[in-house]
């Protein structure tokens, strides 16, 4: 997920992060991969996050419902400079006269009293536990629970770090500083919900915080690499596990799904307690890149760019060994073999002979190729799903799914297929998907993006994410799931919280459809221009449940 640290008070100072960094070959070393970002210069892009849902107040026709929420990816160094670099940044809220306020207000006028009552969450920085597992500093976090307990929120969001909690030893958790940290929300009455991160990040705060896979998992790959999903040029990414090794012992005699499971499992008998007392609501399980369930086909380390179409990562050998197994069952060994035309991480769908109008993706050949790469994703969610209803018995599970819009408005739709999900325009990819996630009764999260984030007009990447959007929110709720919403970016226009009521509480919706529940995801401290925006948070948590007419200046 994107990360929310680009300023964080609980971070130690630099000299203290050694123990982040770890004495690992650069081959292996993790970077953060984000999901792209709509800005007006598109020049620094790190993989990973998701996007955004948002759609105006005043818009009435029922095609806008629900309203965009797309995956976006926001680089760290951007986020730095322009947020908290650059103080003349046009996005900072101090650049908002009273003018453009009325405005928005004028604009956004609605009443939501007695609306469905929509939980809101925000989200804790992951740098308040350090690599030993370690609370920093207790008391900024009882500060900043004030702060949010004063604006009625429901609850927190907590990152989980399987590269924290069971970093040096196989089947040795440490849990200590997540003790502390949920015995400090418990004193504020406010609910949690918890991420299991089961991949690695890298962070830009005070010094550099690095988040890598588990030690004992970097040191088996210095001998075994494929345990990395791996590109067509044999590159590793060591982001996350391959699903190749889903079912192969190669993790100090475990499986991957066995690794998850333990993990899982020692989570729910630590804090077994605290679910059933209701403190924790809910379990984000990751899946995949950047947490998010999709391959991690356009990593930046690897030299993507937005609009890049990506790679697909199937080409270590567990995966190989997966494909010529489905090649032999289908009767066509040679088709035992990614494709050799699909382009390079930024190349254009037209540029290829794969992904281009009337391409081989369309081909006899293409079609068995890219349900096989879809397969495994459905395989995986279905693998560590099954397992993780039986090991939190019953609780609420959470999956985040990528919005992957550029390349949306072509036949081939390029981006979306290298990340594991088969969706050209002659075929519905996300039901699949769908299907099972509603097997397991999950509840699917999107992320959600500001109104600079648009598409510009002579848009050369094709993307078009209202359409993917209206596409993911109608399969979901045709399936029966619940959909929820993430902001991966601060509000810093009023106009942002009237398009995300807007989607949480679709207005012209005939089946009355709503999310159910919103996580506010910022860079930390959730208000640290609290005296800009804290009556605009105030009415907007009000509106989300159901208490107040949406009018965010007097």
């Amino acid at each position: 997920a994107p990360s929310p640290v680009s300023y964080c008070p609980y971070l130690p100072r630099c000299s203290d992060f050694a123990c982040w960094s770890y004495p690992l070959p650069g081959a292996f070393q993790a970077t953060s991969l984000e999901t792209p970002v709509f800005t007006n210069s598109l020049n620094s892009y790190a993989i990973g996050t998701p996007l955004d849902s948002q759609a105006s107040a005043l818009q009435t026709d029922d095609s806008l419902s629900p309203s965009s929420l797309d995956s976006v990816v926001v680089a760290e160094q951007s986020i730095k400079n322009e947020s908290y670099g650059n103080s003349s940044s046009a996005n900072s809220l101090n650049c908002m006269g009273s003018d453009q306020l009325l405005r928005a207000s004028a604009v956004c006028a609605g009443d939501f009293t007695k609306t469905p009552y929509i939980p809101v969450y925000a989200s804790l920085s992951m740098g308040i536990i350090n690599c030993y597992c370690q609370l920093v500093d207790p008391e900024a976090v009882r500060a900043e629970l004030r702060h949010l307990k004063s604006l009625n929120v429901d609850g927190v969001v907590v990152d989980c770090w399987w590269g924290i909690v069971e970093a040096w030893t196989p089947q040795k958790y440490e849990w200590s500083g997540y003790r502390d940290l949920f015995g400090i929300i418990k004193e504020f009455k406010l609910k949690v919900q918890v991420v299991l991160s089961f991949h690695g990040s890298g962070e830009c705060g005070s010094g550099g915080v690095l988040i890598a896979l588990p030690r004992w998992v970097l040191e088996i790959a210095q001998e075994n690499q494929d345990i990395f999903f791996t590109d067509r040029e044999g590159r590793r990414n060591t982001e996350c596990l391959s699903w190749g090794i889903d079912k192969e012992r190669v993790l100090r005699g475990r499986t991957g799904i066995e690794v998850y499971f333990d993990f899982m499992r020692s989570f729910h008998m630590e804090f077994r307690s605290l679910s059933e007392e209701g403190l924790i609501s809910a379990i984000e399980v990751g899946l995949g890149a950047s947490g998010e369930l999709r391959y991690p086909s356009c990593p930046e380390k690897m030299g993507w760019r937005y609009p890049g179409i990506g790679e697909f990562q199937c080409y270590d050998r567990y995966m190989q060994k997966n494909l010529r197994q489905s090649a032999l069952a289908r009767g066509h060994l040679f088709w035992a073999r990614g494709p050799d035309n699909a382009g390079y991480y930024n190349s254009r769908s037209h540029e290829t002979g794969f992904f281009c109008d009337g391409g081989d993706y369309d081909s006899y050949y293409g079609r068995f190729f890219l349900n096989w790469y879809s397969g495994i994703l459905i395989d995986h969610v279905d693998q560590v799903l099954s397992l993780a209803t039986l090991a939190f018995d019953g609780a609420a599970i959470v999956v985040k799914i990528p919005s992957i819009y550029w390349w949306h408005r072509t036949a081939s739709h390029a981006a979306e297929l290298t990340a594991g999900f088969y969706n050209p325009t002659n075929r519905d990819g996300y039901s699949p998907v769908f299907r099972m996630l509603k097997k397991h009764s999950i509840i699917l999260k999107v992320v959600c993006y500001g109104p600079e984030f648009t598409v510009q007009e002579n848009d050369e990447a094709f993307a078009d994410p209202e359409g993917l959007t209206w596409q993911v929110m109608n399969a979901a709720w045709d399936h029966g799931l619940s959909v929820s919403v993430e902001s991966a970016l601060p509000c810093l226009d009023v106009d942002m919280y009237s398009r995300i009521l807007d989607t949480a509480k679709p207005r012209n919706d005939p089946d009355r459809h709503h999310l159910s529940f919103f996580a506010y995801r910022q860079r930390t401290p959730f208000l640290l221009q609290r005296d800009v925006c804290f009556s605009e948070l105030e009415t907007f948590v009000k509106c989300m449940h159901g208490e107040a007419t949406q009018n965010f200046v007097d």
